[in-house]
């Protein structure tokens, strides 16, 4: 899956270790939330919009993220990362803003996220049912390999790419934003949305499986 984003994580900077960055911001550290801010506005923004319609809703949903993370740092106990800590402040904001949109309904339990989307991830037909072949593809994802790399990266791509993540069902949409789109782990993923490994790896790979099929779609149209 082509990366599409920046990653949602702490890394290299003056506050790359998660103990000095709690330290400093509940300290009141203005350097350090600053800090924050620069490396990771972007990346929520990017969330938030999995969840709400416009971009306007987005930001309102990350100042109070923002204005949250303030207020609640003297309650952060360290037990997951910074950057997953945020992520659950800013997803249960704009969850809440998404159902009173009617665009996404809230991600309650694993057992309710498999059951939505839960068809087959390819079209059945494009597998063969004879022997000894049967299960084989009859008709192969398209291969990417001999694309030019401007053709894979170019802005209607990406278009296709962000659309096609947009139509996926809720729960498999925030588990390819964070994991291809943002980067996470699947340890972080799984740590954020409360998932078991198994359950992370079967939404990815539906959601991977749509998305893959937009691209062949796309480069179908485009004559790629």
């Amino acid at each position: 899956m082509l990366p599409v984003g920046s990653i949602l994580r702490t890394g290299d900077g003056p506050f790359a270790d998660d103990g000095a960055l709690a330290a400093a911001l509940r300290a009141g550290d203005e350097t350090a939330f600053g800090w924050l801010v620069d490396r990771y506005d972007g990346s929520l923004r990017r969330l938030a919009r999995t969840y709400v319609s416009t971009p306007a809703v987005a930001d309102e949903v990350v100042q109070d993220t923002w204005l949250a993370v303030i207020t609640g740092i003297g309650g952060f106990e360290g037990r997951s990362s910074v950057s997953t800590w945020m992520y659950r402040i800013l997803a249960n904001i704009a969850r809440t803003r998404g159902v009173r949109e009617q665009r996404t309904v809230p991600f309650s339990s694993a057992a309710g996220a498999l059951e939505e989307g839960d068809g087959p991830a390819v079209d059945p037909e494009r597998f063969r049912t004879r022997r000894p072949f049967a299960g084989h593809w009859s008709s192969p994802p398209t291969p990417w390999d001999d694309e030019p790399e401007q053709s894979l990266a170019s802005r209607e791509t990406l278009a296709a790419v962000e659309a096609a993540i947009a139509l996926l069902p809720p729960a498999q949409r925030e588990v390819i934003t964070l994991r291809d789109v943002e980067g996470w782990s699947a340890d972080e993923v799984c740590n954020a949305l409360d998932l078991t490994e198994t359950n992370q790896r079967v939404l990815l790979h539906r959601a991977r499986s749509k998305v893959r099929r937009a691209f062949e779609l796309h480069f179908e149209r485009s004559g790629a």
